[in-house]
């Protein structure tokens, strides 16, 4: 179950939408959904549309020793996304073409990705993949 500060996040996902929040009152965009600005501290925040492009800022590929209730999960890839907006967030990383994420390198070009039909309902997150444009 969702709690209403992450609904519209969630609900853009499964639009394939990456959403991210603007301040109404300073214009500054945050990440992740939050009650209030972390900047002026107003509560006057509205959902915008990321272009879902930004570059791979850092990542790890966890093999073992996952945290409780992701052991089934494994391998699985963890990036820390820029996007072109500014902001930057955790997300999922799909795996390349071989199965792996050897071909995935630092400062890389990425794009918002469907996630995989295997993702559990009620852990909805961001997935992101190796973007076929160089920047």
């Amino acid at each position: 179950m969702s709690t209403a500060i992450v609904a519209a996040f969630r609900e853009g996902l499964e639009r394939g939408e990456l959403l991210i929040q603007k301040c109404a009152e300073c214009r500054k965009l945050n990440m992740y959904p939050r009650y209030a600005c972390p900047f002026c501290q107003s509560e006057n925040l509205h959902w915008q549309r990321s272009t879902g492009r930004g570059r791979l800022h850092s990542f790890t590929v966890l093999r073992m020793g996952a945290p409780e209730g992701f052991e089934a999960d494994l391998p699985y890839a963890l990036g820390v996304i820029k996007l072109e907006e500014g902001v930057q967030l955790l997300a999922r990383l799909l795996p390349d073409a071989a199965g792996d994420w050897g071909s995935y390198v630092c400062d890389q070009a990425v794009e918002l990705a469907a996630p995989p039909t295997t993702q559990p309902q009620y852990r909805p997150c961001a997935w992101f993949r190796r973007s076929n444009v160089s920047r």
